[in-house]
């Protein structure tokens, strides 16, 4: 489990985001996605994103990013980039009602063991 100490590394700024996307749609949202998250991947303070289905309704989708910013507003202001507001002007087209963001705190991690020892 991590902790906060004084070397520790800041905490990450971590996103969690659900969308509901119109069933015709989920191709090109996927591509929509895709192309956004790869340029958000070339941003300096961009540490990682997960793109998750549910597997119970295949038009609701989970995107968990986490990001080297100190705060949201940061985040925000540094994020007004051309690529984004591209993607931000194709989501009624392409989503089935409003995202449904949250910021998260993160509290502890646990890595996997080597489960070679367990032999």
């Amino acid at each position: 489990m991590t902790s906060d100490h004084a070397t520790a590394a800041p905490v990450p700024l971590v996103f969690y985001v659900r969308l509901r996307v119109k069933p015709e749609q989920i191709d090109e949202w996927l591509r929509a996605v895709h192309d956004i998250v790869d340029a958000m991947s070339k941003e300096d303070t961009f540490l990682s994103c997960d793109l998750h289905r549910d597997a119970n309704d295949p038009t609701l989708f989970t995107l968990y990013e986490r990001w080297a910013e100190p705060d949201v507003a940061t985040f925000l202001e540094r994020q007004d980039k051309p690529y984004r507001r591209d993607y931000e002007s194709r989501l009624p087209d392409l989503l089935d009602g409003p995202r449904e963001p949250q910021v998260l705190v993160p509290l502890a991690h646990w890595p996997a063991t080597d489960h070679a020892d367990n032999t």
